[in-house]
Parts: structure tokens; sequence; C-alpha cells
């Protein structure tokens, strides 16, 4: 029976539908599968989260390489259902509930296709937490703003946040038709790797912050876009707009700073923050 013909099986006789909301599409194809296992490097010491188990078909293929799987999934029916097929496998741990809301042990790898529809938020509850490497299949256009060049379309908060935390690597695609039901948008299996950040800010949470906001703006020019988040600090209006006159960068467009752009501005805005505080 083909992965196909046995997600038709199991979602006929549990009388299920796959939900939109969930962003659910089932990935039926074996050889993808094992590129999971294969480019996360998958081996008997490690601890494996998977984000989104659905029918489980990933979850024994990893059951079978790795020290532990912790296995998440929400949707209550799709539990039944891998409860009852993953019962013989000893070294599986499943856990119903949001992968963003429940505690989660730890873990030092991950291997998933998780819904489309918690991308972003679950990247960057990833890039808060210690692991080694996460594979991942993601959209094509999401991934694809993982590591895009500066001032292109795909350019984003997304690109800056995951640069400032980890490697990206886009290893492989995988056609929409790879999946049931399929959704409207092909695949790209996507390689996280932490390491420390490439340049230094003075403080994260402002740096961050930073980003967000003047990304919401990314075509007006960083003297424009960033009064609002330094009235936010606490500068008076019109100490915000001398201070955005005189930033770093401040006639570049948002879409144009690099990475490390961002973070020159963050620590210059720290610094007029202090010098406030001083006067």
């Amino acid at each position: 029976m083909s992965l196909l013909q046995e997600t038709k099986f199991l979602l006929r006789r549990h009388k299920l539908f796959p939900k939109k909301r969930f962003g659910q599409s089932f990935l039926i194809d074996g050889k993808s599968l094992q590129k999971l296992l294969f480019y996360a490097s998958v081996s008997d010491v490690d601890v494996v989260l998977e984000v989104g188990a659905g029918l489980g078909f990933l979850t024994c293929l990893l059951a079978q390489k790795c020290r532990k799987v912790i296995a998440v999934e929400i949707d209550r029916m799709l539990i039944k259902i891998l409860t009852e097929r993953l019962r013989d496998l000893r070294n599986v741990e499943l856990i119903e509930g949001d992968v963003l809301k429940v505690s989660v042990p730890s873990f030092n790898k991950v291997v998933s296709t998780p819904p489309y529809s918690i991308s972003s938020p679950l990247l960057f509850w990833l890039l808060e937490r210690n692991f080694d490497c996460a594979v991942l299949a993601f959209q094509k256009e999401f991934a694809e703003r993982l590591n895009a060049p500066v001032n292109s379309k795909e350019y984003s908060r997304l690109t800056v946040s995951t640069y400032y935390r980890a490697d990206v690597e886009l290893l492989d695609y995988v056609p929409k038709e790879l999946f049931y039901p399929p959704p409207d948008i092909d695949s790209i299996i996507v390689r996280l790797k932490p390491r420390k950040p490439p340049f230094s800010v003075a403080d994260n949470e402002l740096f961050f912050e930073l980003v967000q906001t003047l990304f919401t703006q990314r075509n007006r020019k960083v003297r424009k876009s960033v009064v609002p988040f330094l009235q936010r600090q606490g500068f008076g209006r019109e100490e915000a707009l001398k201070i955005a006159d005189s930033l770093l960068f401040h006639d570049k467009r948002v879409r144009e700073l690099a990475p490390e752009d961002f973070g020159a501005v963050s620590n210059e805005i720290v610094r007029k923050r202090h010098q406030k505080k001083h006067i």
C-alpha cells in the first residue's frame, strides 16, 4: 500500500477530513521523508522533536533511527490515530497540544513537516531554544525569505532575525503533488543550525523590536520610519526627529539595510537612550 493509499484509508476509516485551519497536508512521498532524516544526520544518540506528527509516517521512520522521538500533534482526532499506530514504539513520546504553548522536553534535533499555518511563530520559537540542527519542510515562499538577499522582494524581518541566530540552507524542493491534499505552493526542505550572532548588539530586545518596526515600512527611509520607534523609547517628537536625522544609514531605505546595519542602528539608539538617562 502506498503512502497515499494508506493516508486515504486512515482518513476514511476514522472519518476525518484534513483541516485547513491547522494547515494539514500530509507528506506522502517516502523518498522525501527519508531525505529529512538524511539531512538531519539522525542517529541513535539523538532526541528528535517532530512538530505536527500527522498520521505518523515520519514518526515511525524517526523511531527506527534515533534514541527518542518527541511527537507533538494538536489535532485530537489525529492523536487517536497516532496512539494506535505508535503503541508498540517505546521510544516515542506523544504530546497533544500546540507546540508553542505546551511544555516540551529537551531535544537536540528537529525533523518535521510542520503545519504551514505556524511556520513563522514556530521558527521564532525554535530560535529561542538550544538544539543542534532543525530540518523542516516549509512552503517555498516562506523558505526563500529565510536567506533572501538584501533589497530583494523576499528580504524581511524574518531574514534578519534568522541570520542573527542561525545558518540557513535551502536543500531540496518538494513539489506540492507529493502532499495530500496538495497545498497551493511547493515546499523546500530547510536546514537550520544555530550559531553565535555574527555581530554584537547591546540590547537584544531592542534590536528585534527595531527590526520588526522598521520592516512594517520597508520602502521608507530609515529617518522617517524610525521616529515612532524612538518615541516609544522615551524620546519626545522633536528629539526623536533630531536623532533620526543623525543616525547611521538614516538616508537609506529600510529594505537596503544589511542585518549588520540594523545592529549598528540599534546600538546607536541604545547609546542615545543611555545618554538621555544620564543628563
